[in-house]
């Protein structure tokens, strides 16, 4: 019998009608829960409609306060939350847009020594990649492969975008395609270069799908692919990506056995 109430079964009836969500997948999303990291270009974006599917648990992750330059992009954010704590702004919204949802935020930035309890805190499901910088991004890949979480990589710059998705023992991981740190000055930042605002909601709710996909367990997810976009062209491309027998990480015999905390962000945060 659904545990759906009146008003769930109303908010939800676009879901409850398509034959491989249904009653029972919209109460699997209502018991999931998605990490965000970074509530930014791409974390604003997609964890408004992770709550608005009813993903019952959204962390937020970001150590940053709202700017009112990344109004273009982040929408999560609004103009009287210039000043405010982004994971604050982003609680905001959520609660005012879905109060189905249980949102835990953390302000701080991630590192090696953090970044696992933030994802066992409630046991996450998925985890969103929404940073824009290297050091991030391959922390994010390392604490995935060590606690067996899938997650959902992506970026971002100028007018194009890029996403994956790594699930253990299913495909390659971040390393795999990315395997060390490009070098300081290598790829220029998100400030030098700009992005398009709408970037961000074209990768990042593509970013979503593959969580909402996970947690259903339903289609096929972009693991042993890359998926790239130009905006200009109006091009996708989906690039087959094989695993690496010598990833440093996720192969049988990894050279990586701990976290790493590399320096030299290539992207500010503050402008993603």
């Amino acid at each position: 019998m659904s545990s759906l109430t009146n008003e769930q079964i109303e908010r939800y009836s676009r879901h409850i009608i398509l034959d491989k969500v249904g009653g029972k997948g919209q109460e699997k999303l209502l018991g999931g829960k998605v990490l965000v990291i970074g509530t930014g270009g791409l974390g604003a974006p997609a964890a408004m409609y992770l709550a608005a599917a009813g993903v019952g648990t959204i962390g937020l992750v970001d150590f940053d306060v709202v700017d009112l330059s990344n109004l273009q992009r982040q929408i999560i954010h609004q103009t009287k939350d210039v000043g405010k704590a982004k994971v604050q702004s982003g609680q905001e919204t959520i609660a005012a847009m879905n109060p189905d949802i249980e949102v835990h935020t953390y302000n701080e930035m991630v590192t090696s020594k953090n970044i696992r309890d933030i994802i066992r805190d409630q046991d996450y499901d998925f985890i969103i990649d929404g940073t824009d910088n290297f050091p991030a991004k391959f922390l994010i890949n390392d604490v995935c492969v060590f606690e067996k979480k899938p997650f959902s990589h992506a970026g971002i710059i100028r007018f194009q975008g890029q996403l994956m998705t790594y699930v253990p023992g299913k495909g390659p991981c971040y390393r795999c395609v990315f395997p060390t740190m490009p070098p300081k000055d290598a790829v220029p930042t998100c400030r030098q270069a700009g992005v398009l605002g709408v970037m961000g909601g074209v990768i990042s709710t593509l970013q979503a799908t593959e969580a909402l996909k996970y947690i259903l367990g339903i289609g096929d997810l972009l693991t042993g692919y890359l998926l790239t976009y130009d905006a200009l062209t109006m091009t996708f491309r989906k690039i087959k990506i094989p695993r690496n027998p010598n990833c440093g990480i996720c192969s049988d015999h990894p050279t990586i056995t701990e976290l790493i905390d590399y320096e030299q962000p290539a992207c500010d945060l503050r402008h993603h």
